[in-house]
């Protein structure tokens, strides 16, 4: 039986108000010393852990719907370049005072997407502090059929989905380090603030795909966990690459750069890079068309070469791999966009 609200202290009544919602799919969810789960039967558990730290990951200041659906959908990203179901969410909200208004809107923009992939908060913690946010995804897969970072095979085309380079844009024109006119920042701003998880296509590509990742430190840097762990290298062709749309509306030199450190080495796409055999192109070509999501092969997985996981190479072949493969969250501040 619910407690009273009197009977509650002011952290309860801030999770009774804002994130208890009765349990639809746990056994036992907010409101005990655990949540209780079931699993499907022949099901494995994906687990995923992410943490946002204001002034590292967002900007102090922050529209709290938007990083409501932010907190989460990253979190959804990694599930999707598993291939996995998403269930379950714990979410741990530090908060430096109780803001009603700030509370509505990160929780309404929680909810809305939550409510998008069927997937449900079981409990967390909130405390008081700088604001951040640590949240643990749960999802499900077939056993043996997730997709792996260590399973990319010699002549694997390498893929990509949607775009790649939009939400580093935004970021280096909010940090003014270059200026788009307006109409383009809103395109590129929705990219930064509002990503999109590829779920439905994670799920898709389970038995077309050999290995994935999703794309939240950078094309390269990403693209480079599937090659150490599947000891292999990796072959990009820049001329191949989808880019923002924004890119388009650029100066020619000033693109050529910012394809570099955006859309090679920027952050914050959690887009999918996957890789497959050449076999298998129709068929993700038709799994992208189904689930709404356009997918461009990028380039091939090659033999390993441990002193170049990445080459990214022009139309001519020329060698124009980044120096910078993408963001390190113990860089030295100015060594990082964000």
């Amino acid at each position: 039986m619910p407690r009273s609200p009197s009977s509650l202290t002011p952290e309860f009544k801030l999770i009774e108000r804002y994130f208890t919602r009765p349990a639809k799919h746990a056994v036992l969810g907010v409101g005990d010393d655990c949540a209780l789960i079931k699993i499907s039967a022949g099901c494995e558990l994906a687990i995923s852990t992410d943490t946002l730290v204001e002034g590292t990951h967002f900007f102090a200041g922050a529209d709290a719907e938007k990083l409501g659906h932010k907190a989460l959908a990253v979190n959804l990203s990694d599930l999707a370049a598993m291939g996995a179901t998403p269930k379950y969410v714990t979410l741990a909200l530090t908060i430096p005072k109780f803001d009603d208004v700030w509370l509505d809107g990160f929780s309404r923009g929680f909810f809305k997407l939550a409510d998008m992939f069927d997937i449900e908060l079981i409990g967390g913690d909130t405390t008081r502090g700088p604001l951040s946010m640590t949240l643990t995804v749960m999802g499900e897969i077939k056993a043996g059929r997730a997709l792996r970072r260590d399973g990319a095979q010699l002549g694997d085309d390498i893929w990509v989905s949607g775009t790649v380079g939009g939400a580093a844009l935004a970021l280096m024109h909010l940090l003014a380090k270059i200026k788009l006119p307006p109409h383009i920042f809103a395109q590129v701003e929705n990219q930064l603030y509002s990503p999109a998880p590829r779920v439905a296509l994670g799920a898709a590509l389970v038995g077309l795909a050999h290995a994935a990742v999703d794309i939240s430190d950078g094309l390269v840097a990403d693209l480079s966990h599937i090659c150490e762990r599947s000891q292999l290298s990796a072959r990009i062709e820049c001329h191949r690459l989808p880019l923002a749309a924004a890119f388009s509306a650029l100066d020619a030199d000033l693109r050529a750069s910012l394809i570099n450190q955006c859309a090679l080495s920027g952050g914050d796409d959690y887009e999918l890079c996957f890789t497959a055999p050449a076999s298998a192109q129709s068929r993700i070509e038709q799994a992208g068309a189904e689930c709404g999501v356009a997918v461009r092969k990028i380039g091939s997985m090659c033999a390993f070469n441990a002193s170049k996981l990445v080459s990214v190479v022009d139309v001519s072949g020329r060698d124009m791999t980044p120096e910078k493969s993408g963001y390190d969250h113990f860089a030295a501040p100015t060594d990082n966009s964000s």
